[in-house]
């Protein structure tokens, strides 16, 4: 009976432990202050969260905004080509030297003919003796001597011979090869002797007298982009001299990769100081015109696209909009704004669509 108490005694003594352990974890049953301190805070951070955030904001601006984009390009010649035979022969004579200024039709290289002329020669005959057979057909047939199928059979071969000598005279013309055009022949590729097939280069021949100047500009500049505009192209090859040219011409197509188009513009070259290839930078300029812009530091990039956000009755709305031409410090906006609404240039990090802000005016913004 004794040991039956004590063990009812033990347990009752763990319980008591066990219910003491319980309730010192729960201050809310132990009749702490912990829970209503938490419950209290969560209005005062409630309030917290909608005080408005301390921002910087500036004018949206129309203002005449000077077009001017830098890039870089490549030289090429007016008219440029490899100079090849059609066929494959032996070069019995070169007309040119190297870095020789030739006109078009010049004679620059000969090739070994005799096979061409032995041949035109044989054709010429063929066709003498077909044009005499004709005539004499016709006198037949008016006499009735001769059948009109006769007549038709004759006058067919010598249609054939005529064309016989016509590509005779053809392969003859081929052997002398001539400049397609003005211009400057390169370096001299063959030698007296040596047999050139379709495609050999012989050497090469540059109209240089106008410099094609390719770069390429980005896309947001196409609008302002057309034929005639100014342009100054400077090279490393002579420093402090600018070289000065126009827009020919704007590539069709804009690059899906690159997002920008090729601009074609013609500097004038008479003196030959640029070679093509030369790589150059360029500077395309225009009348300023007007334009909404910003401070730079207003933009916001997000996932390829980007946005500003615009503070109006002291809250901050975001909205997407479309970059255009840039100065130092200052952007175009194409789309998304109004002259005289206010972004924020600083803070954009700490709000959100929607936030309440508390502006101050950026001085050097007004004042600009």
């Amino acid at each position: 009976m004794q040991r039956r108490l004590l063990a009812l005694g033990i347990v009752l003594v763990v319980a008591i432990a066990l219910a003491y352990v319980y309730v010192s974890r729960r201050p809310d049953l132990a009749g702490g202050t912990s829970a209503p301190a938490a419950s209290a805070a969560a209005p005062a951070g409630a309030v917290l969260s909608q005080r408005p955030v301390a921002v910087v904001t500036a004018p949206v601006e129309r203002i005449p905004l000077a077009v001017r984009i830098e890039a870089v390009g490549t030289a090429r010649a007016n008219e440029a080509v490899e100079i090849t035979s059609k066929a494959t022969n032996l070069i019995t004579a070169v007309r040119f030297s190297e870095g020789q200024q030739v006109k078009r039709g010049e004679v620059l290289v000969e090739l070994d003919g005799a096979q061409a002329r032995a041949d035109l020669t044989a054709a010429q005959a063929a066709l003498k003796e077909s044009q005499s057979t004709f005539k004499r057909s016709q006198d037949l047939y008016a006499r009735q001597a001769l059948s009109e199928s006769q007549l038709e059979q004759i006058e067919a071969t010598l249609i054939a011979n005529r064309a016989r000598v016509a590509s005779a005279e053809s392969r003859v013309a081929d052997t002398v090869i001539r400049a397609p055009f003005n211009g400057r022949v390169g370096l001299r590729r063959v030698s007296v002797g040596s047999l050139v097939n379709p495609g050999t280069v012989i050497t090469t021949l540059d109209d240089s007298s106008v410099i094609k100047l390719d770069f390429d500009v980005p896309e947001s500049f196409v609008s302002v982009l057309e034929p005639g505009q100014s342009v100054a192209a400077t090279s490393i090859a002579y420093p402090g001299k600018v070289f000065e040219g126009r827009v020919m011409s704007v590539d069709s197509r804009v690059d899906p990769v690159s997002r920008s188009v090729t601009v074609r513009a013609g500097i004038p070259n008479q003196d030959g100081q640029l070679k093509p290839g030369m790589f150059m930078a360029v500077q395309l300029s225009r009348e300023p015109t007007p334009a909404l812009v910003v401070p730079e530091s207003a933009l916001v990039p997000e996932r390829g696209n980007v946005y500003v956000f615009v503070a109006a009755d002291g809250v901050a709305t975001r909205r997407q909009v479309t970059p255009g031409r840039r100065e130092p410090g200052r952007v175009e906006l194409l789309a998304g704004v109004e002259a005289g609404e206010r972004v924020v240039t600083e803070g954009t990090q700490k709000i959100r669509d929607g936030s309440p802000v508390s502006e101050a005016v950026s001085q050097a913004a007004d004042a600009g």
